[in-house]
């Protein structure tokens, strides 16, 4: 599994010109799904993500969590986080899940977020989304389950 957290002010996602998730300070997720993930690994990434202190105190020191600064979520699915380049100049997306497999799994950890009192808001899972956001830093994570 795969995270690519961006500190923002501000986001939102259309979708046929429509926003179907809109948020002020918080994280953008794009969230990438392998064939060989499950709940277990969602959860670690999730607690993780929301553990991060990226977010500046009152000394200018990245101290804070989501949650020390009221932030709020906006979570996108993203299956090309697992595209391949080695092999020519198309890249190859076997290893990312199955859609049916990895929308459970992104509703999964939509609902863990919830679960723990955070505000969620979703691009559409398969969806031709158009991202806007204000990236605040700038300030990028990746977090690679394969890595934690």
């Amino acid at each position: 599994m795969k995270f690519v957290i961006q500190r923002t002010t501000r986001a939102s996602v259309k979708v046929n010109g429509k926003i179907t998730g809109e948020i002020d300070k918080g994280f953008v997720v794009l969230v990438g799904i392998s064939e060989d993930d499950d709940e277990k690994i969602a959860e670690k990434m999730t607690d993780k993500m929301l553990k991060l202190r990226i977010f500046e105190d009152e000394d200018g020191k990245t101290n804070l969590s989501l949650n020390d600064v009221g932030g709020e979520l906006l979570m996108i699915s993203q299956f090309t986080l697992y595209a391949n380049c080695k092999r020519g100049n198309r890249p190859s997306f076997t290893s990312a899940g199955k859609p049916e497999k990895a929308e459970k799994l992104y509703e999964y950890i939509m609902a863990r977020c919830e679960s723990q009192g955070y505000h969620v808001e979703k691009g559409v899972f398969g969806g031709d989304m158009k991202v806007e956001l204000l990236n605040d830093g700038p300030f990028t994570i990746i977090l690679d389950s394969a890595e934690l």
